[in-house]
This record gives structure tokens, sequence and C-alpha cells, in this order.
């Protein structure tokens, strides 16, 4: 049963952690970390993201601009942009060691034990991979919210909410997560090797054979 399940899991694995990283290098990249919505002016919705602030405006459409310096960001900003670089590229990595470890891949058929070990260190790394990547949102999210209700800002001030990068980014380091867990979880299952039950097959057929003989007359 486990030799049945055990190409799903990998495959799902591989699936869900491709998954997180397209989704964490989407993340990396939308302006929409932070929203402002102005009272004075309903029809402007100001975005923050870690290279750009945006504005979207009813009529025409988003107009961005880049930041000038990257010491000028804030600290959550500054550390979101090296954390999402470290998780995308420890991603793409576990992708290219979970890949020539599949069981489904006919290259390396016989080394399986260096299959195995690539299969780990892939699942390793979608666990770097998505703890690196919920960090920073988290960490924004959390700035977002000490912000929103901090008594010493005027009431007058806008304050800023919660923007849609963040909920891709929480998904993101999920499905990496997972991707992982299930691409570990097929190393522990038991194999049975084709060696082993050529074996198994080989003595039983000699041990029918001498049967064979002491039976004939």
């Amino acid at each position: 049963m486990a030799l049945v399940y055990q190409p799903m899991m990998q495959l799902s694995g591989i699936l869900f952690s491709l998954l997180g990283w397209v989704l964490s290098c989407l993340t990396t990249y939308l302006p929409q970390w932070k929203n402002l919505n102005l009272e004075l002016n309903e029809l402007e919705i100001w975005t923050m993201g870690l290279w750009q602030a945006c504005v979207v405006q009813e009529e025409g459409g988003m107009q961005c601009k880049d930041f000038d310096s990257f010491l000028a960001l804030p600290p959550e900003l500054r550390i979101s942009r090296i954390l999402m670089f470290f998780s995308n590229g420890s991603g793409l990595l576990g992708l290219l060691l979970s890949g020539f470890g599949l069981d489904c891949l006919k290259i390396g058929e016989r080394l399986q034990e260096q299959k195995k070990r690539l299969l780990l260190f892939g699942g390793m790394l979608f666990w770097i991979s998505g703890i690196t990547a919920i960090v920073p949102v988290s960490w924004v999210a959390h700035s977002t919210v000490q912000e929103f209700w901090d008594e010493n800002i005027p009431d007058i001030v806008p304050r800023w909410d919660f923007g849609e990068a963040l909920f891709v980014g929480w998904l993101a380091g999920f499905c990496l997560i997972l991707g992982g867990s299930l691409l570990n979880c097929t190393i522990c299952s038991t194999e049975v090797h084709p060696s082993s039950v050529h074996y198994a097959v080989a003595e039983q057929q000699d041990q029918c054979q001498c049967l064979e003989t002491e039976t004939r007359p």
C-alpha cells in the first residue's frame, strides 16, 4: 500500500511546493503589502510594497513610484526584502533537488539512497522557504496593527491596513511547508526494493524445484 501512495504523495508535495514558490515570488513583487484609504478622497487608494508605492484612482488607473533608497525604508520592509529573496532562492533550489529525487524520474533509478537524500534536502529547503515567507508578512502585519491602534497618532491621520500581498504570502508559506512535509513523509514510509523482491521470488522457485525433485520416484 505504501508503494501505491508514495508516488502520489511525492507528486502532491511537488505541486504544493511549486504553488507555494510561485505565490512567494508573486508576494515579493506585489505592491499591496499595505493599503491606505483616504477619507477626504475615497476615489484614491494608496498601496505600499517592498519596491514601490502606488496610488489607485478610479478614473486614472494605477500609478506607481519606486522607492528612492533602500536605507530610507522602514526596518520591517528592509528585512522583508532580504527574507523574501532568501525564500524564493531556497524554494527554487528545493524544487531542483526534490525533482531529481522523485521515484517517477528514471534518472538514477538504481541510486535509491541518493534520491532519498535529495528528497530530504528538498523537503527541508521547502520548510525553510515557507518559514522565511511567513516571517516577513507576519512582521509587516504586526507593525501595521501596532500603528493602527497607536494612541499617540491623531485620529485624523489615515491608518494603513492589511494588503492583499500579506494573505498571498501566508498562503505561500503554508503551501511550501505542506509540500515539504509530504515529501519527507514519503522518505519515512517503508519501501520494498526490487532487488529484495527478485531475491524472494528466486528463493521460492528454488524451494519449489527442491520439492519436485524429492517427490519424484
